[in-house]
Formats: structure tokens, sequence, C-alpha cells
């Protein structure tokens, strides 16, 4: 800490000495500051970029990288990537209205001060919703969310900062009574970000892509004091808000009119859920062990035995689901239900949960006047047997109802007296009916609804009470010791409900079947990613609706990840900031990769890699096998290695697959015997053509001596690919002669002599042979060999 100080003086801001040591920030965790923790900590709008610069001084444009043994890239190569990669990100560009006329109106240090404030209740709301100020451009702020840390839902959290900023600005009061407004505008795309460029105080995060320009112009399109969001956007976030739809606008720089929407509010949870239900066209498989469970548990409850269950699995998994089709199965008995939804953005705001459940029953709406919510809340009251006046006192201010309208001022114990008055509520309303009370996502709880789940525990046991919480498996060990609870892990689905799922998307039409494999290998039975896959395919050009089945256009399509799923599985990744390098070189090598290999090709020490590679097990991205030097790994879902994998420059990609590449061809020579098609395709994603189409002919050749014609074709069709990439004519002709003739044979084994794809493979190797007489007898030696390797005895 001491080197800290020291730091800080040296800079001129040793003022924040005190501050950096009570948060205990030393300098391992200097380089991972961002400004919107700098605004967390309160450093002032100037002293946040003097930190950020000095800081970029000590650590360079990235702090987090791998070095990797591998061919040494050129000086230009090496600055073009470093530190950059390709990510999902949602751009927000916010514009302060009538700007000219304030410089017009106020001298330039009082115009200075305006701009100053408009700029930190804009950083203010950006730091609490976790999106990252790239840049301030006088009237304008630009802002990353989904950088450097991605979150599932950085779309929503984009347009609720959109909307708060708006509110802020309008709330901020300055000299002469000056009301500012503002616009803003959002967009998301694939960027490339990460590069930081120019210098000094004009240094900035660059985020190359449509996005950052489409935002601006869709700000420019906003009416003062609004929010105008992209397709995408909206597409992510849209059952969040109450949205306009704008229709297609034509902007400058922009090649094709662009679907435009006016955020107009956020919608409440119950309404926001119902919205998403109503989009579920998903069918509810298997689950019966998990419904039994659920129904033996209830089956107690009812019978005056409270229970707890608490049900952890991965986001997408299906608690939700599962959930609903429980209540849907207790339908006809004489129950009370009542579900209480977490969210991310309001972790610190006192019984969130239970406040926006009560808005939704009494009707409350943000034009209420304070009497007209008082007078609705007591009419919701008297359905419940506590004492109203008391409770409105009690909950009043929390409901934002002021002192005067709700009652007494609050006193000291007063959170506490209505802990016991809400628990004391929900037992009277159990010895009515049983009840059932779900809570979801309960690892975003805030501490006081926490804390009355726990006081509701502990009085359970005799009551007719079902409390079903829902929460993800990394925060179950923090959670599950605070209560009595039956644990429910829910795993993902077996293939038979997967594909069940795929063709009940397709609507029962006929799908080929290798597509319906790829979809459901890859997306691992988690209900979501399977639908989002499904979805995604069946709305690309990739397939065509012939009325009773899909056929593909051409051949099968590639499987893209969804825009739905991007911002997800980018997440899982960056919650392991430390460990996210060693993921995405790893999905690198492959969804499974050995400690071994890992080692060769990364200058990490071993015990650091050991260490970052225990962290994705833990957080249950890679499954182990073994231990270390000894370990296999595999990615636990093929979609996080492909995000992980996509994640990357291409650049970098093809170093990574060139020092791989070496790797094995120097330390396991055997592989080229027994599987020349990973050798393959590590030199073809290598961008080196030649010893990639040499493998490819090993492992046609292979496949033809195993009789796999099929096999053998496709590989053979690959090398025949990677011809177009050898600019040399002479050696292009070279690599093609042994190709077309194993080519050839493999059309013969599969199609017959006489068809036509057969002859012509001939006749091209042939013609390759010329009048080179050496050409000529490597041909006729060639076509003997495999005439003889199939067992023909015409060998003329």
């Amino acid at each position: 800490m001491s080197s800290i100080q020291s730091w800080l003086q040296r800079i001129g801001l040793d003022r924040y000495a005190e501050t950096f040591a009570a948060e205990d920030i030393d300098v391992e965790v200097l380089p991972e500051l961002t400004e919107a923790d700098l605004v967390e900590l309160g450093v002032s709008f100037g002293d946040r970029k003097k930190l950020l610069r000095a800081i970029a001084t000590l650590t360079g444009p990235r702090v987090e990288g791998i070095p990797l043994r591998m061919p040494p890239a050129t000086a230009p190569e090496a600055a073009d990537d470093f530190g950059a990669e390709q990510r999902h990100l949602t751009v927000m560009f916010c514009d302060l209205v009538g700007s000219t006329e304030l410089s017009a109106r106020y001298e330039p240090e009082d115009l200075r001060t305006i701009v100053r404030a408009y700029q930190d209740a804009c950083a203010g709301v950006v730091a609490r919703l976790e999106g990252y100020v790239a840049r301030y451009m006088g009237d304008g702020v630009l802002v990353y969310f989904g950088f450097p840390r991605a979150h599932e839902d950085d779309a929503e959290r984009a347009v609720r900062a959109g909307l708060e900023i708006v509110e802020a600005v309008g709330r901020l009061r300055l000299q002469d009574g000056l009301k500012l407004r503002t616009r803003v505008g959002i967009a998301t795309g694939s960027v490339i970000v990460g590069d930081l460029i120019g210098l000094g105080a004009a240094q900035e995060v660059a985020a190359v892509g449509e996005s950052p320009n489409l935002a601006a112009r869709l700000q420019g399109l906003a009416a003062p004091d609004s929010v105008v969001i992209d397709a995408t956007t909206h597409s992510l976030a849209g059952s969040a808000f109450d949205c306009e739809d704008l229709g297609a606008q034509t902007m400058k720089g922009v090649m094709r009119p662009v679907a435009a929407w006016r955020v107009l509010r956020p919608r409440d949870l119950d309404r926001r859920a119902e919205a998403m239900q109503g989009d579920d066209r998903v069918p509810f498989v298997n689950r019966t062990g998990e419904t039994t469970l659920l129904l033996d548990r209830w089956r107690m409850a009812s019978s005056g035995h409270g229970q707890i269950v608490l049900l952890s699995g991965e986001a997408g998994i299906g608690k939700s689901r599962l959930l609903r089709a429980f209540v849907d199965r207790l339908a006809g008995e004489d129950f009370l239900c009542h579900s209480f939804h977490c969210t991310p953005f309001h972790r610190s705001s006192t019984l969130y949960p239970l406040l926006e459940r009560l808005r939704r029953l009494a009707g409350l709406v943000a034009d209420d006047t304070p009497a007209v919510a008082l007078a609705k809340l007591r009419a919701l009251f008297k359905a419940v047997p506590v004492d109203i006046e008391e409770t409105l006192r009690l909950i009043g201010p929390l409901l934002s109802l002021t002192p005067g309208d709700a009652g007494p001022p609050a006193e000291e114990g007063d959170l506490d007296r209505l802990l016991e008055l809400l628990v004391g509520a929900i037992e009277a309303l159990a010895r009515r009916r049983p009840l059932l009370i779900i809570v979801e996502d309960l690892h975003w709880i805030d501490p006081t609804s926490l804390e009355l789940l726990q006081r509701l525990s502990l009085r359970i046991g005799s009551l007719p009470i079902l409390l079903a919480l829902t929460l993800r498996p990394e925060a179950e060990a923090q959670l599950r010791h605070l209560f009595p609870a039956t644990g429910l892990n829910l795993s993902g689905l077996q293939r038979p409900e997967s594909e069940t799922i795929i063709r009940y998307l397709a609507e029962q039409k006929a799908l080929p079947q290798e597509l319906v494999d790829a979809i459901a290998e890859r997306t691992d039975g988690v209900a979501l990613f399977i639908e989002q896959l499904t979805k995604a395919v069946l709305e690309s050009d990739a397939v065509v609706d012939r009325g009773d089945h899909y056929a593909f256009v051409a051949e099968q399509p590639a499987l893209s990840i969804p825009t739905t799923l991007r911002g997800s599985l980018l997440a899982r990744l960056d919650r392991h900031p430390g460990a996210r390098e060693v993921a995405q070189l790893a999905a690198v090598v492959g969804r499974e990769f050995t400690f071994k290999m890992l080692a060769a090709i990364s200058e990490l020490p071993e015990d650091e890699l050991h260490a970052a590679l225990k962290r994705l097990v833990e957080a249950e991205l890679l499954y182990q096998a073994g231990l270390p030097p000894k370990a296999t790994y595999r990615f636990k879902h093929a979609l996080v290695q492909e995000m992980a994998y996509n994640s990357l420059l291409k650049k970098r990609r093809r170093r990574l697959h060139a020092a791989i590449a070496a790797y094995l061809k120097d330390r396991n020579p055997h592989l080229a015997v027994v599987e020349p098609e990973l050798l393959a395709h590590h030199f073809t994603e290598a961008d080196l053509p030649q010893p990639a189409i040499a493998y490819r002919l090993m492992a046609g050749e292979r496949a033809m001596q195993r009789s796999a014609m099929a096999e053998a074709a496709a590989e053979i069709g690959l090398g025949l690919k990677l011809l177009l990439r050898i600019d040399d004519a002479a050696e292009r002709d070279s690599l093609e002669l042994p190709l077309r003739v194993a080519q050839a044979s493999a059309l013969r084994a599969t199609k017959g002599t006489g068809a036509p794809e057969t002859g012509a493979a001939w006749q091209r190797a042939r013609a390759l042979c010329g009048d080179d007489a050496d050409k000529s007898l490597l041909f006729r030696i060639l076509y003997g060999s495999f005439l003889f390797h199939q067992g023909n005895a015409d060998l003329k």
C-alpha cells in the first residue's frame, strides 16, 4: 500500500490515498480500475481522467493477456491486435440539447460548469448500471455496455441508463433556473473494441463497427428528453419496456433504412414476465422427477408442515419454466400464489421484490399522487390481517410517499418492526389458505428482502407454506446454508427431449436430421440455447420452408451464435477476467484439450495456468478429468467455447492455430497417422494452405483405407477448396494432382465408374499431367495404387 501512496503522490493525487487504503486498492487491483469504479469512489471528473491516463502508462493498453510461444509476429502485426477483441456491444450516445445556444448565452467558465454537471449526471447513472464511458465529446457522451465486462442484459442496462439519464439531467437545477434536456440513441451489434487510440487527454478505447455510428444517428432522430433504440436492442430488451414503433428510418451514412423504436417507460416485473411467457413456444418436456418432488413438498406444506425448496440451475436451463408447469399442475386447488422477482439493478433497493408486487396488486402507476397511492394501498390491505395505518407508516417511505402523507416520520427500529409485521401478515394469510411463495433469481436479492426470507424460514415449519427459491449455481454455496431447504439441481435436457423442442419449434415440419443433430449437439440440453438457436436457424436464409418440411438452401449452414445469446455467453466468461484469456486460448485448441498442450503454448507459469483452469472448472465452464499435468478438460457447452473463440481477432486466432499445429506436429508425430484431419484443421485456420492440403489428402486416404468413401470425398473436397489460397500456379497444380486422383477414386466407389463426377475428376487429373513424363508416370502409379487398394484386379 505504501507503493500506491507513493505513486499517487508522484502524480499529484495523494489526496485519494486514504480512500484507496480504505477500499483495499493495492498494486494488484490498480490496473483493473475502471471509470465506473472511480465514480463510485468519489473521484472528480478531471482526476478520473488523470488517474486513468497514469494507470495506462503503467500497464499498457490492456492489463490482461497471455503471451504465447508461437512464431513471432511482425511489429505492426503485434501492435494491430494488442488488447483488441471482437465483442457484442450496446453503444449509447447522449447529447445535450441546445448546446450551441448555451455557448452563446454563457461565459466559457460558466458553460464549463454546466457541461461538467451534465457529464457527471450521465457518468453517475452509467457507473451504477456498470457501463463504460468511452469518451466525453463536449456536449456528447459515448458509452459502452458490454465492455470491459459483459452482462447478459447489457441491452436492457443501456436502455435503463438512457431513461435514467434523461430523468437525472432534467432534475439538475443550475444558475438562472436553467433546465437541461438531453436525447439518447442506442444501438447493439458486433464491434472490435479494446484498442487505445489517441494520446494524452484525447486517448479513448475505440469501438470499430456499425453500432457507434448508428447510435449517434439514432440520437439525432430522438426528440428532446427521449430515448431511441435500434431493432437489435429492441429484440434484446423490448420485453422490459413499453416502446413506440417509429418505423423504418433513413439515416445519413447508413446504407439501408433502419427500424427504430422510442422507449416510453419500463414495464413492471409482472407485466414483463407476462410478455415473456406470452412468447413462450417451448413445450414442457421431461422434468418428471423434479415435478414429482415439488408436488411432494407441496402436499407436505399444504398439510401444515411448511417446506422450502432451493431450485438451482444455470441461466436458461428451465427453472422458471419448471415452476410455471408446477403451478399449472395445482390448477383447481384452493391456494394463494405470489411470485417475486429479484433483478440485478435493484440489489441495493430495500425490499424491492415485495414493493414491486405491492405496486402491481394495488394498481399503482407513476402518475398517482401520494393521496391516490395511499388510498389504493388501504384498499389492498383491507384483505390482509394487518394494522393498515401502521403498515402504511412503515412502508410509505419505501414507496417514495412522503412522511406527511404516510404518517409520522420514520423512527429508529422501524425497519425491524416492518419485517416483523410482514412475517406476521404472511402467517395470517397462510392460516386462511395454503400459500405458495416463489422468489426468482435469489442471487440478485437485496439484503433486507433476504433477511425477511430468513425470518420467515424460521417460522415456516408449522405453516401451510411452500417457499420456492431459484438461484444460479455460482451463488448456491453462499446462500444454501441460510435456509433449511430441500435442494433441487436442474441439469440439462436429454437428447430426445432436446429434439422434441427443436421439432416443436419447427411446427412439426420435417427438418433435415443433420440439422437437428447439429443444434442438439451444440446446445447441450440447455432449453434457452435450444430455443434461440433453432429460431435463429429457421428465421435465417440458410433454410427454406417447403410447406411440409424445411430444406437447406444450399449446403448445410454454419450455425452462428444467435444475437439473443451472445451477451449471456460472453458474460459467463467475463465473470472470471483472470481466467477468460485462458478460456480463449483453450477454445482455439478445441472443445477438449489437455493441460500439457495448453501449458506448451501459453507462457503462463504452470501454477498460474492451473489456478485459472481451476476457476473455470469451479464456474462450471469446464469439466476436468484427472489432475495436472495429466489433466484433460472439456468445455461444458459448445456455445461457450465458440463465444470465447469468436471474441478473438482473426489475426490472433491464426497465430494461435499456427502454434497449436506446430506443437502437434513436433510433439506428437503419430497424430498425423491417426488423426490427420486435426492437423489439417489447425493449419487451415492458421492460413497455411500447403501443409493443410497435405493433411487433408492424408485424411482422405485414411478414410478410404477404412472404406469410408463419403468421408474421404469430404476431406478431399476441403483440400481442393484450399487450392484457391495458393498463388503460384505450378505449385497449385502439383498439389491438385494427387487430390484429383484421390477424389476420382472416392467418387468411383460411391457414385460408380461411369458417373460424370468420377470422369471429370480423372480428366482433370490427367490434364494436370500435361506432357510431363514424370507427372504422367506419377498419375499412372497413383491410379493403379488406388485401384489396388480397392481390390480391383484390372491394373492396366
